[in-house]
């Protein structure tokens, strides 16, 4: 897993998905931060800043919605998922067994187990804090980008993370735990990834039902911009550009009407 990030100039990443996208909220930029060294001055540490600990989720989701610049660390974590996938906190037993998730997510404590088991995870204490900025405000390089937006955005997305390699694009979806795709599972993998907002994203974080998101990994990033220019100029766009061209066929009265006109400029 390299969480190394590849320098992209966002304001102008930014620019462009705005101009493609025009997602109803911010991009934004998640930079990991190693442990020991601390996140940008002008960034909001919930415990200290808030007055108390929030969900991983919640931060970014103040990231996308105000504008905030948030730094989250072992020490801000409420959620104890989000707090084991960014690597804060190493899963325990009583976790990996399933309780967690059984009589909520699952039948059992062995599908619950087995659901866990799934979810990918940052390294143990590799990094001190998980920052989240809008792409416009971003003062360290992105490890992976997220946009929201609707499936016709989410789809504009997945086309133009598509334009070079052709073929089909592959997301894993659970239902929960959406901080292990957006941030583990697109570093493992390297690859773009649509992301299905989890129930905690939506109680916490207020994302609504009509949204969705798609993350891209920093050394894929000049690649999707360029596909969303290039797949624009071959017709795909949003908004949709729907077809208008054609002629209505009018309820019966309107016909006879329509026909009266025509006969009269005869």
């Amino acid at each position: 897993m390299d969480a190394s990030p590849t320098v992209v100039d966002l304001k102008q990443v930014d620019h462009e998905i705005s101009t493609y996208v025009r997602p109803a909220t911010f991009p934004i930029a998640f930079s990991l931060v190693p442990a020991g060294v601390s996140p940008p001055e002008c960034a909001k540490i919930p415990s200290r800043d808030l007055g108390h600990r929030i969900t991983l989720c919640q931060g970014w989701n103040m990231s996308r919605r105000y504008g905030w610049v948030i730094a989250c660390g072992a020490d801000d974590m409420a959620c104890p998922i989000g707090a084991m996938s960014a690597g804060f906190e190493k899963p325990n037993t009583y976790y990996l067994e399933g309780n967690l998730s059984v009589g909520m997510y699952t039948a059992t404590a062995e599908a619950g187990a087995r659901s866990e088991a799934e979810l990918d995870r940052l390294p143990h204490r590799r990094f001190g804090h998980v920052v989240t900025a809008p792409l416009s405000r971003a003062t360290l390089p992105a490890d992976v980008i997220l946009i929201y937006g609707n499936p016709a955005q989410v789809m504009r997305l997945v086309v133009a993370a598509l334009w070079q390699r052709g073929g089909k694009l592959t997301s894993s979806f659970e239902g929960r735990a959406d901080c292990a795709d957006i941030i583990a599972t697109t570093l493992r993998t390297g690859e773009c990834q649509v992301i299905l907002p989890c129930n905690g994203d939506r109680i916490f974080g207020l994302t609504q039902d009509d949204e969705m998101a798609f993350s891209i990994p920093a050394a894929r990033i000049a690649e999707v911009i360029e596909g969303l220019r290039q797949s624009h100029q071959g017709g795909v766009r949003y908004p949709i550009p729907t077809y208008t061209q054609f002629e209505p066929q009018m309820p019966a009265k309107y016909r006879d009407l329509r026909k009266m006109f025509d006969d009269d400029a005869t």
